[in-house]
């Protein structure tokens, strides 16, 4: 190794040169490349200049047809010679070429091990000159439990699918994203399904090799959210109570579609509007008066010794989304 043309951490672009190897040797075997075309290139012209004299005194019968023939198979045999130098001609150039080692792509240079005057060899065991990643733009590597291909396959036939990364650290801010890839099996060891999803990460807030919180948007529709506080779970399923118009208390049996956030989807067993009981569920008996207190207020004792506190949400717009930690 010749020369060292980078730094560590630098950022090429491609074609940038980064390493020089000593090219004499190269030089040295294409100018014997050169010269062996030369040589059968002038070989084939006297066998084709012969071809052409023979050929004539065969028609005066002057030589025998096997002389002629003779000839010409040494003529051909030239033009493959000359075939074959050509290509080890090209091969030398190739070879003289690879002694400026350039980046394959833009991106980031990491650590490098060696240094001018270092003895490299093809294939060496340790012997990577350095590792280059692509940061702009850059690809995000997350699996998700196979339940939801179904939908993922359902909305993703509909138009892209948008990705918010947010990196740890200080700054909350999500980066953003599209679905580029799923894969076309699940892991049998995992039950998960392999996506990726691309970024500008135009300020290089995403590093490659580093964990961070992956949120996928499926859909952005109209749909009836209550607190997720007010869902209760018995045997026969899950249900709200519901705070009617004269203070009573119903039990409703409610069908979550999903939790969002501090949310629940309701997609069946509620009407916008209507107010939910988010606490003190434990004391509250369905056809009893409910007293909505503050949640300032100290106690919450109601007429029939029950308590709750009401909360009514109506139709909003919550975003659908699958969220888990896994690796870019």
């Amino acid at each position: 190794l010749i020369k060292i043309a980078i730094t560590e951490g630098q950022n090429v672009t491609q074609g940038d040169l980064l390493f020089e190897i000593d090219p004499r040797p190269f030089k040295n075997a294409l100018q014997s490349a050169e010269a062996d075309l030369q040589k059968s290139r002038l070989q084939l012209e006297t066998a084709r200049t012969q071809v052409a004299r023979y050929r004539l005194l065969t028609t005066d019968q002057m030589v025998s047809k096997e002389q002629f023939e003779k000839i010409s198979d040494t003529a051909r045999a030239l033009e493959a010679e000359v075939l074959s130098n050509e290509s080890r001609l090209a091969t030398a150039k190739l070879q003289l070429e690879f002694c400026s080692i350039r980046a394959p792509l833009t991106g980031r240079t990491g650590n490098m091990t060696i240094h001018e005057g270092d003895l490299v060899r093809v294939n060496e065991a340790g012997g990577l000159l350095v590792t280059i990643n692509q940061l702009n733009p850059i690809y995000v590597t997350f699996g998700v439990p196979q339940q939801y291909l179904a939908s993922l396959t359902r909305y993703r036939a509909t138009g892209t699918l948008h990705v918010n990364v947010v990196p740890p650290g200080l700054d909350e801010r999500p980066e953003q994203g599209e679905l580029t890839f799923m894969d076309n099996t699940v892991d049998a060891s995992t039950g998960t399904l392999k996506l990726k999803g691309t970024f500008p990460n135009a300020t290089q807030r995403l590093w490659p090799a580093q964990f961070a919180k992956v949120t996928v948007t499926l859909d952005s529709p109209e749909a009836l959210t209550v607190p997720s506080s007010a869902i209760q779970t018995s045997q026969t399923g899950q249900y709200v109570y519901v705070v009617k118009s004269d203070k009573t208390a119903e039990l409703r049996p409610v069908v979550v579609e999903r939790l969002a956030q501090a949310d629940a989807v309701i997609s069946k067993g509620l009407a916008a509007g209507e107010t939910v009981v988010t606490d003190g569920q434990l004391r509250v008996i369905p056809g009893k008066p409910v007293d909505v207190k503050d949640a300032a207020t100290p106690g919450g004792a109601g007429r029939g010794g029950k308590s709750g506190e009401g909360e009514g949400k109506g139709k909003k717009k919550p975003k659908i989304t699958f969220r888990w930690w896994d690796k870019k």
